[in-house]
């Protein structure tokens, strides 16, 4: 007699979930970005096909806050969005295409910044710190600081309304930048004009040494001297009490941008090259290191007023003070030299190893 073996019952689940759950091990998450093509456009909703996992949907504030996306939208289009609810309460998998958007756009940026995107951006606004930028509609700062040397505001002392005046000379015209942070809490970019490179910067700087004497080609002029380009992405300054031994009121009526010219470094400091074209000229002072000294009577041409009083050269490069107190005040001073007049004068200091001397006037 054949054994009777009783078949077990298989109960076959083909519900919609469990294929979902076969055919993949995990459902997507909250934040998670997934892709679809668009099934159906509504008046307040579009629905985009997800399979495995379902039918995602975008409506209500999403709908709202992506209308603009929306409109350029057809059936059957591959779409990115933002998984803002896995499952509501209609089975449905809620979407927003706009975080999407953003999200998109902060991983480019952060591709970016790897790879060192070099970006042509036209420049909003100004303040006093940097420059304001806008790259796929987030706002971006680009600091003074990651400015090229021929776009760095060169303003004497730092002074902070000076280089906003200077920055907003930039605001409507473009600049190629690179961006080298995100902030995507604060919705903001840090741009770069120049690679940030410290080592590089200091591998550069290294070539360079006091004393040194260079060529170099005059790449800026200001109020207070002259910058020199040493080299593609270093200047330095020669300020204006360095451009001659004789008295210079502005570099302009010495120099032009592209002049070929002969300096002397004299500092580096903190990064910054500070050089001399004076410094390459015979000292006009030596000359009177053994022929002048405290008493003689000399006669001196009045150059210039300033605070302390009055400047008289005796030759070229070579000028002493007369100070208002000798006068009893100011106005004094400016009523009996006068300028460009030639007067006898009494010399009371004279240390031409430190360029100083002053006078005071003979009747």
């Amino acid at each position: 007699m054949k054994k009777t073996v009783e078949k077990e019952e298989v109960i076959v689940d083909d519900s919609p979930l469990k294929i979902m759950l076969d055919k993949s091990q995990s459902w997507p998450e909250m934040d998670a970005l997934v892709e679809g093509p668009v099934i159906l456009i509504q008046k307040s909703s579009v629905y985009v096909d997800l399979a495995p996992f379902g039918t995602g949907i975008i409506y209500g504030r999403e709908f709202m806050n992506a209308k603009d996306i929306i409109k350029k939208i057809a059936i059957g289009d591959i779409i990115k969005a933002k998984i803002v609810e896995a499952e509501n309460e209609d089975g449905y998998i809620e979407l927003s295409l706009k975080e999407a958007k953003q999200a998109l756009i902060w991983s480019d940026a952060e591709k970016a910044i790897k790879g060192k995107t070099i970006m042509d951006l036209e420049i909003k606004d100004a303040n006093k710190g940097g420059l304001i930028l806008e790259w796929q509609g987030i706002a971006g700062f680009l600091p003074a600081s990651q400015l090229k040397p021929e776009h760095y505001p060169r303003v004497e002392d730092s002074d902070k309304d000076k280089i906003l005046k200077e920055l907003k000379k930039l605001v409507g015209t473009k600049i190629s930048v690179m961006i080298i942070s995100t902030l995507p809490k604060e919705g903001k970019l840090i741009f770069s004009e120049k690679e940030n490179n410290t080592e590089e910067k200091q591998e550069i700087m290294n070539k360079y040494e006091l004393g040194q004497e260079l060529e170099c080609t005059i790449a800026g002029l200001v109020d207070f001297g002259v910058f020199l380009k040493l080299e593609e992405g270093l200047e330095g300054l020669v300020h204006i009490s360095e451009l001659d031994w004789g008295l210079v009121e502005d570099p302009r009526t010495m120099f032009k941008v592209g002049d070929k010219v002969k300096a002397k470094i004299i500092e580096i400091k903190e990064g910054k090259i500070s050089l001399s074209i004076k410094a390459l000229k015979e000292n006009p002072w030596k000359e009177f290191e053994s022929k002048l000294k405290k008493g003689d009577i000399i006669k001196g041409v009045v150059i210039k007023y300033n605070k302390h009083g009055a400047l008289v050269s005796i030759k070229e490069g070579v000028a002493g003070l007369v100070h208002n107190s000798t006068f009893g005040t100011e106005a004094k001073l400016r009523e009996k030299l006068q300028l460009g007049t030639t007067y006898n004068f009494q010399i009371t200091l004279f240390e031409p190893k430190d360029h100083r001397m002053t006078l005071t006037h003979l009747e």
